[in-house]
């Protein structure tokens, strides 16, 4: 019951993050902000750019990689091992999420919902699957 607990615990998560204050135009002066503080500078426009899309697409990744991991332990339960039945359920729950979720963001106004995040999503989801295959006994 607590594996469930957890993966439904994230995905409320996920679903929080999809709000207004986890928009681009709020996480960006964030970034600007360890720049400063890294750099002694603000990035140009061009690398500001680049560095916001590819820490939002990461946090994707790692953000539905977890998921799927979460809800791979749910549905296995007291099992151990891998079995392709529990993967594949792991990463339809986490397309399901992924899908809502941009449903979703499309209604907010300073947000976008991409079919592009859901396919980043799922490559999380799947990359959580082959690190549960590879580890078999977990």
């Amino acid at each position: 019951m607590t594996r469930y607990a957890a993966a439904v615990l994230w995905t409320i998560c996920i679903f929080a993050a999809s709000s207004d204050a986890f928009s681009a135009s709020h996480t960006g002066s964030v970034l600007q902000s360890f720049a400063m503080a890294i750099l002694g500078h603000p990035l140009s426009d061009m690398t500001y750019e680049l560095t916001q899309l590819a820490t939002r697409k990461l946090a994707h990744l790692t953000e539905y990689g977890l998921l799927g991991w979460l809800w791979f332990r749910a549905v296995r339960g007291d099992e151990q091992g891998w079995t392709l039945r529990w993967s594949v359920t792991a990463v339809l729950i986490a397309i399901a999420v992924a899908t809502t979720d941009e449903i979703h963001q499309a209604f907010v106004p300073s947000r976008t919902g991409s079919p592009l995040d859901v396919i980043v999503d799922t490559c999380g989801a799947v990359v959580a699957q082959l690190v549960a295959l590879h580890r078999r006994g977990v």
